[in-house]
């Protein structure tokens, strides 16, 4: 099992850097690789993502989530094993750290390589970067659900 830890500051409220991340269907616009995620129930995600060059489908349980604080998932399943958690700090009234946590099984030859490689965490500063600069261009959310988990 691999971990990343790794965390942007943006320049947003935490409630909008929260209420952001709560638009799973919106990931593509940041997360490279995501194609297409659904959101199925509160709590249950469908994801068609490129890993490694190869295209996957898995379904992502939301096994935690406390507005404006965290979301824990797990995926269910299939050939994609990870789990993680985002928290959100708030650093000052327009300024929000957001980290992300991330354990994963990488699988096979090539996303062995990867791993070793850091391409995981190379892409995971990259998207969090893109979220950055997605939350701060509109300088809003396109949504929200503050439900718990």
């Amino acid at each position: 099992m691999s971990q990343v830890e790794k965390s942007v500051e943006v320049d947003v409220p935490v409630r909008t850097a929260y209420n952001q991340w709560t638009q799973f269907e919106s990931f593509p616009h940041f997360m490279e690789g995501v194609e297409r995620i659904e959101q199925r129930t509160d709590t249950m995600t469908h994801w068609v993502a490129k890993i490694g060059g190869v295209r996957k489908e898995f379904e992502a349980e939301i096994t935690e989530q406390i507005p404006d604080e965290r979301v824990a998932w797990t995926t269910l399943g299939g050939d994609v094993k990870q789990a993680g958690v985002v928290t959100f700090h708030r650093l000052a009234d327009s300024r929000t750290k957001v980290m992300l946590q991330l354990d994963y099984d990488p699988e096979g030859f090539t996303e062995n390589v990867g791993d070793k490689l850091g391409l995981v965490e190379r892409q995971i500063t990259g998207d969090l970067k893109r979220f950055k600069e997605y939350i701060e261009d509109r300088g809003r959310e396109t949504g929200a659900w503050r439900g718990e988990v």
